[in-house]
């Protein structure tokens, strides 16, 4: 079996490549909340022009999708992100769009199937919205969670972005300690954090 991939070395060497060619391009970065964009943002902000994507409509209950997102604008404010320019784009909540694209898998575990149409519905509305407002590259913050896979996750992107015509960083942002430097941020910005991935089979499945 061939090793995998090191999505973080690859990372790092696609920005020393931009640096050195003097590129600061713009990127697109999904976000699913706040403590997972807190360490992803610290990461990138210095290498790219940043627009946050909030496009989950997985995230069940509704009164949960807003307090995620309302944390998040919160975090980029107070982190001073938004002193910088970056903000918050966040696509019209329509739950029906998560159940139709999982209809048929409600029974499969938490990591299977149905997680990854859903990676695929939001990266690919991500890259959507990337092309069409002017970005040459997107990704997502969902690598930094020890729960997700980053092999289909970057193997999607990758697959989006030929399609759109557009760049896809590949990333494992919890390596190098990053899913720990999440857990401080959240802790010295006091932000929320959730108990289950986002949607109401996790929910079921966590018991919460």
């Amino acid at each position: 079996m061939p090793n995998r991939i090191n999505y973080e070395r690859e990372m790092e060497q696609t920005i020393a490549a931009l640096e050195a060619a003097g590129e600061r391009p713009k990127l697109l970065l999904h976000a699913c909340c706040a403590p997972c964009s807190s360490a992803t943002l610290e990461r990138l902000a210095g290498h790219f022009d940043l627009t946050i994507l909030y496009y989950n409509p997985n995230i069940y209950p509704p009164e949960e999708y807003h307090r995620r997102e309302a944390e998040l604008e919160r975090f980029v404010r107070d982190a001073g992100y938004a002193a910088q320019g970056i903000q918050v784009v966040e696509l019209p909540y329509r739950p029906e769009e998560f159940y139709q694209a999982v209809q048929g898998l409600e029974q499969e575990p938490e990591r299977g199937q149905r997680c990854t149409v859903c990676y695929r519905m939001r990266l690919e509305r991500a890259a959507q919205w990337a092309s069409e407002h002017g970005f040459s590259w997107f990704t997502t913050t969902l690598s930094i969670s020890p729960v997700k896979d980053p092999v289909r996750l970057n193997a999607i992107g990758c697959e989006l972005a030929a399609r759109y015509g557009l760049h896809y960083l590949v990333s494992e942002f919890r390596k190098k300690d990053g899913y720990k430097r999440s857990l401080t941020l959240s802790a010295e910005y006091g932000l929320y954090r959730q108990t289950y991935c986002g949607c109401v089979f996790s929910k079921q499945e966590r018991g919460v």
